[in-house]
């Protein structure tokens, strides 16, 4: 039973070596990119906005790379469906509302 504590605490102690690297380059991307807004951001949020808007209206998405295209359509893609995850866990159910 002695062994088997030794080699568990062991196992773990290599699983924290191991996964602390790890665990440091997640957490320097977290606090950069899942940090909300500052009010300085405000303006670029605005500005950035303004583009999509005129080029919109001016029909820039036509001149897009097939790259740039398929880009747009996976942030979309990942727009929705973390709206859907959303709504799935307000209702609490997959599927249409508890009436």
């Amino acid at each position: 039973m002695a062994s088997l504590a030794t080699k568990g605490s062991s196992l773990v102690s290599t699983l924290l070596t191991n996964a602390r690297p790890k665990f440091n380059v997640f957490m320097k991307y977290a606090k950069v990119e899942l940090t909300p807004p500052t009010p300085g951001d405000i303006p670029a949020i605005r500005d950035g906005i303004a583009r999509i808007v005129s080029g919109a209206r001016t029909g820039a998405w036509k001149n897009l790379t097939v790259k740039e295209a398929w880009l747009n359509s996976l942030v979309t893609a990942e727009v929705f469906f973390w709206f859907y995850v959303g709504e799935c866990i307000g209702k609490r159910h997959l599927v249409g509302y508890e009436v």
